[in-house]
Parts: C-alpha cells; sequence; structure tokens
C-alpha cells in the first residue's frame, strides 16, 4: 500500500511490480496507511537505524529479528493494555479457559 507519488504510479513501477497488486491511499486522504506509517516510523526509529545495513537479506533479518523477538513479545502496546501482544493473547487465553471451565460446571 502506498500513497500517489510519482515514484509509485510511474511506468517503470509497474513494469517492475508486475503481477503484484496495487493498493494506493485515495487522493489527498492520508490517513489510509497512517497505521503502517506509524509501524514503519517505530521500526527506523527503535531498531533499524542503529545498524549498517549492507544487502537485502541482511535487512530482511534485521526486521525479522525485530518483530519477532521484541515487537511482539516484549514492547507494550497502548491498544493491549500496555502489555506486549504476547502477554495479551496469554492473559485472553487464560481468561477464555477460566469462562469455558466456569461454563462447564
Amino acid at each position: 500500500h502506498c500513497d500517489r507519488g510519482c515514484q509509485y504510479v510511474s511506468e517503470a513501477f509497474h513494469k517492475a511490480t508486475e503481477g503484484m497488486i496495487h493498493s494506493y491511499s485515495k487522493k489527498a486522504y492520508p490517513w489510509d496507511n497512517a497505521c503502517i506509517e506509524s509501524f514503519h516510523a517505530l521500526l527506523k526509529r527503535e531498531w533499524i537505524n542503529r545498524f549498517k545495513i549492507f544487502n537485502y537479506t541482511h535487512a530482511y533479518k534485521l526486521i525479522f529479528e525485530y518483530i519477532e523477538t521484541f515487537y511482539n513479545t516484549v514492547r507494550i502496546h497502548s491498544h493491549c493494555g500496555y502489555l506486549s501482544p504476547k502477554e495479551y493473547e496469554e492473559q485472553y487465553l487464560k481468561n477464555l479457559e477460566t469462562a469455558v471451565t466456569s461454563l462447564a460446571s
């Protein structure tokens, strides 16, 4: 998903991304991709800017490491009640199990 910048609507971009589905923000509506823009800012500020990236594979590994070992497991999120997504899911499953057990009794 991207904005309507000239680089994304150019013939060269369309040729390079042939076979992919293109997704664009609505014209003059920057809020379309605010969530992912916020995530990209966090990713850069908290992780990527600490490293010198050597190639695509290195970048891929760094991003995977950030998401799987920090963002989803350690970093707290306000929408999860200031728990990490992992802690939130564990709490949710525990509450669900308790509710099911009490219904079965």
